[in-house]
């Protein structure tokens, strides 16, 4: 066999996995498109159309070829508080605006920057939004309407139940179909045969709940109920709406600003994390990250004009693909092949789809986000760590999610600036003998000379002082200086000084300490 043909035989192999992946990620894609678009308060096609320039036009450019985009649960709160306070007229030039913050953030490199935002924050921020969902999309899985904050939604979730199964004044079949949807992912998800796994346990749920509903009439609201006409491609088409001059005008305010730069900034961090979260899933080529924040904000800008969903590179999508067998980035282009011949052909199916089951696949999802298994990750890096987690979440349930992710921010710049600035400084004194040993630990810099200066002065002339370093993390160059100056001051009283500025070597490598220990 020649080379040529090897290389054609692998060539084939890949297009067929990746035909195999792109099935397996559509119908993933499906029932989460409907859902995140329902949750967010648009039309449940606003998902689909998302979907479709995630895997055509984001999936041709990425700088992650593995990587699926598409609408994301996490941006879910923040897009329904816009569409709430601003109308979808500019809800759409503020995704637009986004986009257009983001191809800019590409092109001057700040696609690292988003991977230096600390993982409690990312984590509290996650947890926090799959609070949020559970509280909103467990109302609409009743068939009631969700209220209008974080708090009040999950107060009145014993209230709604009671409603429902207690009182029989809620639709205790919109229940039943949700229930059966969520139940039906956990048990698929733990005991589906390993030769079926790669099929979404979303997707079995949305079909047995369809059938149930479907089979036995159920008076629930489907999803042909959310339309104002018929639901066909024109009357689809005929709810896209593109900006006018006068919505850009209307849209010149400080609070616009603030929800494109809100808006621009999480998407950007949660399609930068999926991607360096795919990249530990396979041996291929890794994220271009400037180049991925490129394509999303394209992908963002088109979907602005558009007036549908916002897109993040979504992990549950891009594992599903890379477990699946997808080799390139053919795999996510087909994705949105198979979306928009959906949209195209089959969008008589929605009218068999209750809007419950849809819900369900949300509270599931929701869960997931908010399920608090890092919480013991992130206490092994220190209670600090923990707090910010759990701070952000609970800002974000409070208040919303921007003051929770601006709130972890300023405490992760609170915890930094106090490592690099806290020092402990422990003087330990030898009872038989005239030796004190100095036990430094944590960062010594400029802002903890004064404690060593307090320190140093106390110490009684004429004894046996050595410095240790072993648990010192950092030292500049003023405490350096100060130490060296005060060891030759020190021996001038008669006591003798030894600082172990070998061992700092590795921790700080700098001239001065080597200086200073010659």
């Amino acid at each position: 066999m020649t080379a040529q043909t090897t290389t054609a035989a692998a060539s084939s192999g890949g297009l067929s996995k990746d035909f195999f992946a792109s099935i397996v990620v559509f119908l993933v894609a499906v029932p989460l498109c409907l859902g995140i678009a329902i949750a967010s308060g648009l039309p449940p096609t606003a998902g689909i159309i998302t979907g479709i320039i995630g895997g055509l036009v984001v999936g041709s450019i990425s700088g992650s070829p593995l990587t699926v985009s598409g609408p994301a649960a996490g941006l879910v709160v923040i897009v329904a508080d816009i569409v709430a306070e601003f109308g979808i007229a500019i809800y759409g030039i503020i995704v637009l605006l986004a986009g257009l913050v983001q191809v800019l953030a590409g092109i001057f490199k700040l696609g690292v920057w988003f991977r230096a935002i600390s993982p409690a924050v990312i984590h509290g921020m996650l947890g926090g939004i799959g609070i949020l969902i559970i509280g909103s999309q467990f109302h609409i899985m009743l068939d009631r309407d969700p209220l209008s904050s974080g708090i009040q939604n999950l107060m009145d979730i014993p209230s709604g139940l009671i409603e429902t199964f207690a009182s029989h004044g809620g639709n205790i079949y919109a229940a039943i179909t949700g229930l059966i949807t969520i139940v039906s992912i956990v048990l698929w998800t733990r005991y589906a045969p390993a030769r079926l796994k790669l099929i979404p346990g979303a997707l079995i749920g949305v079909v047995l709940a369809v059938i149930v509903a479907n089979v036995f009439s159920f008076d629930v609201k489907y999803l042909t109920d959310l339309f104002d006409g018929p639901t066909n491609l024109q009357n689809i088409l005929g709810t896209i709406i593109t900006p006018t001059l006068s919505t850009a005008e209307a849209s010149m305010t400080a609070g616009v600003l603030l929800a494109v730069i809100s808006l621009a900034f999480i998407a950007s961090a949660e399609s930068l994390l999926s991607c360096a979260a795919v990249d530990q899933m396979h041996h291929g080529a890794r994220t271009k990250y400037d180049r991925e924040l490129m394509a999303q904000g394209l992908g963002n800008t088109i979907c602005g004009f558009l007036s549908a969903l916002p897109m993040t590179g979504v992990i549950v999508r891009s594992s599903a693909n890379v477990e699946a067998g997808a080799t390139s980035r053919a795999s996510t282009i087909l994705h949105g092949i198979w979306l928009l011949l959906f949209i195209s052909v089959f969008l008589f199916t929605l009218e068999y789809i209750p809007v419950a089951t849809l819900a369900g696949v949300l509270v599931y999802t929701g869960y997931k986000l908010a399920y608090p298994k890092v919480a013991k990750q992130l206490l092994s890096y220190g209670k600090a760590e923990l707090g910010i987690y759990i701070i952000t979440i609970v800002t974000i349930v409070s208040f919303n999610l921007l003051a929770g992710v601006v709130t972890g921010l300023l405490l992760s710049v609170a915890k930094l600036l106090y490592v690099f600035s806290h020092v402990s400084i422990r003087a330990e004194h030898k009872t038989h003998s005239d030796r004190t040993i100095l036990h430094l630990k944590g960062s010594a810099t400029l802002l903890g000379i004064p404690k060593l200066v307090a320190v140093l002065d106390r110490l009684i002339a004429g004894r046996d002082v050595h410095v240790q370093f072993d648990d010192l993390e950092y030292i500049d160059h003023a405490c350096i200086e100060l130490l060296s100056g005060w060891q030759k001051q020190y021996q001038l009283t008669g006591g003798k000084v030894t600082i172990e500025w070998d061992s700092l070597i590795g921790k700080y490598h700098s001239k001065e300490a080597m200086a200073a220990s010659s």
